[in-house]
């Protein structure tokens, strides 16, 4: 969003702040979970050149995190939840920023569901993080178990494995299932939907073992 009428970036971040906390109590007041999609917490990185040191970039993240536990205060914490990726371009992302360089300013985000990519092949492997980091006991993991970026179409018990290394991290009542980011327009409609069943079958298997 390009600022044309505030003196600063902050300024204009914080005036969608104020615009956007009355569409997403609308929604809430509706009984409805709110998602609020932000890939930009972990894409920016890639997009900012000069490449920032980690601490600029969390102070950067900060500014972001703050403005949205503005917009949502006051809000029931279990309708709100906060997606995050490394953006649903085909290509090699070996620029992406690690989830652990970012974690410490994301987890300040007031909301009740965090999603994120965990079948992703360049960030998969960091799922061993959400066994040593700080949880907030009432936060509920929504990591991503069949991915966008493939169309090749997970095996169930890939996805099962999937699920059950943030259930052995913070419990079975504390993980919901998801894809890593939107499948539509990414991979064709008949591979969304056979990873949507593998999806399925392994969250049963996690479930009835």
């Amino acid at each position: 969003m390009w600022n044309q009428h505030y003196t600063t970036e902050e300024e204009h971040i914080w005036a969608w702040a104020d615009a956007l906390r009355e569409e997403y109590r609308a929604i809430t007041d509706a009984g409805l979970v709110v998602q609020i999609d932000d890939p930009s917490l972990a894409e920016n990185w890639d997009q900012i050149t000069p490449e920032p040191s980690v601490a600029d970039y969390r102070a950067f993240t900060q500014i972001r995190i703050d403005a949205l536990n503005h917009a949502i205060a006051g809000l029931p914490r279990d309708l709100v939840r906060l997606h995050l990726c490394w953006g649903s371009w085909h290509g090699p992302h070996t620029t992406d920023i690690g989830i652990t360089d970012i974690l410490p300013v994301v987890l300040q985000a007031n909301v009740g569901q965090l999603s994120f990519e965990a079948a992703n092949v360049r960030h998969e492997h960091e799922w061993t993080v959400w066994r040593d980091v700080a949880v907030p006991d009432d936060l509920v993991l929504v990591p991503g178990v069949v991915s966008h970026a493939t169309n090749v179409v997970e095996h169930s018990e890939l996805v099962a494995q999937r699920i059950r290394r943030f259930v052995d991290a913070v419990g079975p009542d504390r993980v919901i299932a998801s894809t890593d980011c939107g499948l539509g327009g990414r991979v064709h409609a008949d591979i969304a939907w056979a990873k949507l069943v593998a999806l399925g079958e392994g969250a049963k298997a996690v479930t009835s073992a």
